[in-house]
């Protein structure tokens, strides 16, 4: 239902904004923008696909995405044949069992829970998704309510659209690009600012469903990674861009491959007949990837609205002044349009930051904030769209809002720590 609500506010207010400025501001032409406007017309001022473009583009993600979901759903399928992913289970089960109470110990879901947060702390968004759509629909299984989403379920996509991602490669590269002193001088705050947004999600979501952080097994999981992220920091920090790249490049893609390699040899170690169980999967990414077309284009057609519309203008319009009346420094506002599109949009967050940092230069206050911003979290709306629509679960209840709220602390702590780190 609060979906529902969020979906039907931004499409009223983006027609009713989008009226008012044609109406009394003599915008005649933003309806077109709007409805058939394309981001790659010299003509279009906003340089946002609109209504009509975007069912497009949700398709063509989709239909890029069975390829993806095809490959890794079929190791997957290889790896729970051979007997992979309940060892896995077997390994964080201490640790989930505490985290996720209603998962049963060594139920799949664990390992594709663990095979999930693996490929994004890595920075492997292909592989992220079909894990994670793996991993909803293995708890799918253990909710008893189909409709609704169950507290296992909100835990993991809180968790995951906290976005924790050890790199940011993408960044560091577009810094490099535009010809930034130190590409790299974000990598820390990143980290941090990511890392903190993690932590709140699931103390947001722990105090929400009354389970006790405190407890030793919890603790000692939560120290013990922080303290492989530290040391891993503290070695990358000795790294220029290029070996950062390189680095990031042997450590998500060998690791990938060396996942593919341990599965297949399980596989051919416990005579499992290896390609028919590959092929099984495989079938299942694609039946997954198609079921989840109606739900994007749906999530990305408001978005269009909202952004086509002008309203976020509107609200960076309305902060400046606020800052401006209250005396309040005021360079983070040139930052934050990224953060506000971020948990709508990655790829209009992307081009957010790029234009932050074409406009105010690549080692300015707002484009250090953006690149942090950039890194700090996760698309929520576009998660809750796919992951939610892929095993048709209509009642979120409080995920939107849980992620939204670990969002907001991602948001303080990234601008918090841009003060910090650069003044």
């Amino acid at each position: 239902m609060a979906l529902s609500r969020i979906w039907s506010g931004f499409i009223l207010i983006a027609i009713i904004v989008a009226s008012i400025k044609c109406f009394f501001f003599g915008q005649s032409d933003i309806f077109n923008w709007m409805v058939i406007g394309k981001s790659g017309d010299p003509g279009n001022p906003l340089k946002v696909d609109g209504v009509i473009e975007t069912c497009w583009t949700a398709v063509n993600i989709c239909l890029k995405l069975i390829g993806i979901m095809a490959l890794f759903m079929g190791f997957m399928s290889i790896a729970e044949r051979a007997g992979g992913i309940r060892l896995l289970s077997r390994v964080i089960g201490p640790f989930f069992a505490k985290l996720f109470p209603d998962v049963p110990k060594g139920h799949p879901a664990t390992g594709h829970m663990v095979m999930n947060f693996s490929a994004n702390l890595l920075g492997l968004d292909n592989a992220a998704t079909p894990f994670g759509i793996k991993a909803m629909e293995s708890l799918q299984e253990l909710n008893p309510d189909k409709e609704t989403a169950s507290n296992a379920q909100i835990m993991f996509l809180c968790l995951h659209a906290a976005g924790l991602t050890l790199i940011p490669v993408s960044i560091i590269a577009v810094r490099a690009s535009l010809n930034s002193a130190n590409p790299t001088d974000i990598f820390i705050p990143c980290m941090i600012a990511t890392f903190v947004a993690t932590i709140a999600a699931m103390l947001i979501v722990a105090f929400k469903q009354k389970i006790n952080i405190l407890q030793p097994v919890i603790l000692a999981w939560v120290l013990g990674i922080s303290a492989v992220i530290a040391a891993m920091v503290l070695y990358l920090v000795t790294l220029n861009a290029a070996g950062l790249q390189s680095f990031s490049g042997i450590l998500s893609n060998g690791l990938l491959l060396l996942i593919f390699f341990l599965i297949v040899a399980g596989a051919v170690y416990k005579k499992i007949d290896v390609f028919d169980a590959f092929i099984d999967g495989a079938k299942g990414g694609f039946e997954t990837a198609i079921k989840i077309i109606p739900y994007l284009v749906g999530m990305l057609i408001a978005i269009s609205l909202l952004r086509t519309s002008g309203t976020f203008d509107l609200i960076i319009g309305g902060l400046k002044a606020a800052c401006s009346y209250i005396n309040l420094d005021s360079r983070f506002i040139d930052g934050i349009p990224t953060a506000l599109i971020k948990p709508l949009s990655g790829g209009g967050a992307r081009g957010m930051m790029i234009d932050t940092m074409t406009t105010h230069g690549a080692d300015s206050f707002a484009g250090r904030l953006a690149s942090i911003l950039q890194g700090s979290s996760d698309t929520t709306f576009y998660v809750i769209a796919v992951y939610f629509g892929a095993v048709n679960v209509k009642n979120t209840r409080y995920a939107i809002g849980a992620m939204l709220l670990a969002d907001l602390v991602g948001i303080i702590t990234a601008i918090s720590l841009t003060y910090l780190f650069f003044g």
